[in-house]
């Protein structure tokens, strides 16, 4: 049992996982939240009575614990919901994932066939190097289907051009299926390891629900979480941290510690600790880049708008990237059916433009975007308000793993700090993830040695489903043995040299047995080996036939195995990997 507190920085999804772990082992932690509320990105803001969800936050999962805890906390209000996303490009909506079907019936003739044009040119020769974003989509979609769809959205989120977004940040926040996974999914018929989901859970009341019963059960148990309250100064000496000071409505408060929980922006922890870290640790923080959110929340007076919960916008001419209809995520979202909650989002960075925008001219822009866009009449916007929320996603730059590094390699040097969470580690982890990393922090205060960093987003997804269909792990090695490629030159020389011992053998045991005529049947491939007899000049002969047609058959049946092979498992991994990357936009 810590003499000293556990202090929680941060109360959102990771914050608040971390602090139920440790009252579920009898700990009382000490929470701190800089905002009025609890739930960090994840929280529900409330104007007039409508509610609205900052980003629009999914609860599915495949971790079991996260999965139960989610239960646990909201049971019968927790809903489940069928989704419905679709894509806005020119004027169409285009079902997403993308369907054939429907994206060739909204296409023209001509783009449709410049797109296949395009993805079988990618097939065939795709970029030897994939650096950039651009490079790596073009690679599995095709130049001309990722500037169709691709390009113009994620430009919008992360505000720069995609031939300068390193592609090791794609390969990491979208990965594909390993050999083993698209090998059991092609022998098993089962596609869904890493496929959209058609339905997820959500609070009835919006995400911030979750989190407000998740603080009232911390709470319940005798814990604290105090909101209002940001932590300004991590005071450490001989490698740990021994109080945190904290501002609490103007008035400074000292807490000894005897862990201290981190979710808060890693770049900004950096600045808090007291002494201040050596120099190059203050640099990497600053260095670190982050993009913005603005949601513009509309209230539309009209009962249906369209049935999707959101949609990606992927016009070049407006700004709004994404928009929330927060009546079909739930209706209790909405106090009027017969109005409409809508959620405009604007990626931008602080201090941007469109950061600066004030409230009135941002629902003014919103309002006609939502025109120009076909969805609604300008009229019909009745009310709006403005969120901004800064450092929504981490930016994965040229430059950011080698500063988080820096941060990390100061931070490991403190014994008793941990940092969890999408902003705590600098990671663009999906809320359960963030969850897991929490739940793992708070057991490491008490003693265990989980690995916060190697908590990674596919996972438990890929061994989940490799258990669930064989009932056992079965490992990238065991398969590559059994699909592994036959050496020709090798293979080829074991079958001309059986053949040819074949022919020399049965040839010498003719000329010991002799006989009145000898072999006359054997003699029959002087016909076929110019040459041969049955003699012992004759067996040498057919043994060199013999292992020169054997070895050429031998060759070219090892070179048409591993052709075979070798396109069966391309076109597994490639179907697998078109089914991870039905979910593409939103990873993003």
């Amino acid at each position: 049992m810590h003499t000293e507190p556990v202090v929680i920085i941060g109360a959102g999804p990771a914050g608040l996982a971390a602090a139920y772990e440790l009252i579920s082992h009898g700990i009382r932690p000490i929470v701190l939240e800089k905002a009025d509320m609890v739930g960090g990105i994840a929280r529900t803001e409330t104007y007039k009575g409508y509610l609205f969800d900052i980003g629009g936050h999914r609860f599915f999962t495949k971790n079991k614990k996260v999965n139960q805890l989610w239960a646990e906390i909201l049971g019968q209000d927790f809903l489940k919901v069928s989704r419905k996303s679709r894509i806005h490009y020119r004027g169409r909506f285009f079902n997403y994932p993308l369907s054939i079907k429907n994206t060739l019936t909204n296409l023209s003739v001509t783009e449709s066939l410049l797109i296949l044009l395009s993805y079988l040119k990618a097939q065939v020769a795709p970029f030897p190097e994939e650096e950039t974003f651009e490079q790596w989509v073009s690679n599995r979609f095709g130049e001309r289907l990722y500037r169709t769809f691709f390009q113009t959205y994620t430009e919008k989120v992360w505000g720069i051009p995609c031939n300068q977004i390193r592609a090791d940040w794609a390969a990491q926040r979208i990965k594909g299926l390993s050999l083993a996974a698209a090998v059991i999914q092609a022998l098993t018929g089962n596609h869904n390891a890493k496929s959209l989901t058609s339905e997820f859970n959500y609070p009835l009341n919006g995400p911030g629900m979750m989190w407000r019963r998740f603080q009232q059960a911390i709470e319940a148990e005798g814990g604290q979480v105090h909101v209002n309250s940001e932590a300004i100064g991590l005071t450490h000496k001989n490698g740990a941290i021994t109080s945190v000071k904290c501002s609490v409505g103007g008035v400074i408060k000292e807490i000894p510690v005897g862990h201290v929980i981190s979710s808060i922006p890693i770049s900004n922890l950096a600045q808090v600790f007291e002494p201040k870290p050596p120099a190059e640790v203050l640099v990497a923080a600053r260095q670190l880049s982050y993009r913005a959110i603005i949601l513009v929340g509309l209230i539309i007076d009209k009962e249906d708008l369209f049935p999707d919960q959101w949609i990606y916008i992927h016009s070049p001419n407006v700004q709004v990237g994404r928009i929330q209809n927060f009546k079909n995520w739930s209706a209790a979202m909405v106090p009027d059916p017969r109005k409409t909650g809508i959620g405009m989002e604007y990626f931008c960075n602080e201090g941007d433009a469109t950061w600066k925008t004030s409230d009135a001219g941002l629902i003014d822009l919103a309002s006609r975007e939502m025109a120009r866009l076909g969805l609604v009449d300008v009229d019909c916007v009745t009310d709006g308000f403005v969120i901004r929320q800064p450092k929504a996603y981490p930016v994965y730059d040229s430059a950011y793993g080698p500063n988080l590094g820096v941060i990390r390699d100061f931070i490991s040097t403190l014994n008793n700090l941990q940092t969890i969470g999408r902003n705590g580690m600098h990671r663009y982890n999906n809320m359960d993830h963030s969850m897991v990393t929490g739940m793992q922090a708070a057991q490491n205060a008490i003693g265990s040695a989980y690995d916060l960093w190697a908590v990674n987003e596919e996972e438990e997804y890929l061994e989940e489903d490799k258990q669930h269909q064989t009932g056992q792990i079965i490992s990238e090695k065991d398969l590559q043995r059994v699909f592994a490629q036959m050496d020709k030159l090798a293979f080829a020389t074991a079958v001309g040299s059986v053949a040819g011992l074949l022919i020399f053998l049965a040839t010498a045991w003719l000329i010991i047995k002799g006989g009145p005529v000898i072999g006359p049947n054997l003699q029959l491939l002087s016909q076929y080996f110019v040459g041969y007899t049955v003699t012992v000049q004759g067996s040498f002969i057919g043994f060199g036939y013999s292992f020169g047609w054997g070895f050429l058959f031998g060759w070219l049946y090892a070179y048409l195995h591993n052709f075979f092979l070798s396109y069966y498992i391309y076109r597994i991994k490639k179907r697998a990997e078109l089914v991870s990357f039905r979910d593409f936009i939103d990873h993003l």
